[in-house]
């Protein structure tokens, strides 16, 4: 199961989050993600369980509590929306002077 971890700390590293979860069951993977500007943390992240139950374990578990001095949320990751690359839908607003 792919959780969505948000609101995290910006000094939280990603094996911090392994060892969290961890706690509930396999993490096959912890990534926090990163600006690919300036290297930074954007505070929120993605940890893989190895199963289902221990996703949902770990959910009930983590939500909304207290890491690294900042409330997290979790919550189950929905797929990303697939995208053309464009949105056909840009319209330039007109500029009123």
């Amino acid at each position: 199961m792919n959780i969505f971890v948000a609101k995290l700390n910006y000094r939280t590293s990603s094996e911090a989050l392994e060892n969290l979860f961890s706690e509930y069951g396999e993490v096959t993977s912890a990534k926090v993600i990163m600006d690919k500007d300036t290297g930074r943390s954007k505070g929120f992240a993605f940890v893989e369980m190895a199963t289902e139950d221990a996703g949902v374990a770990a959910i009930a578990g983590l939500n909304e509590t207290n890491f690294d001095g900042q409330t997290i949320v979790c919550k189950k990751a929905e797929p990303r929306p697939q995208s053309s690359g464009r949105d056909n839908n840009f319209r330039p607003r007109e500029r009123r002077y």
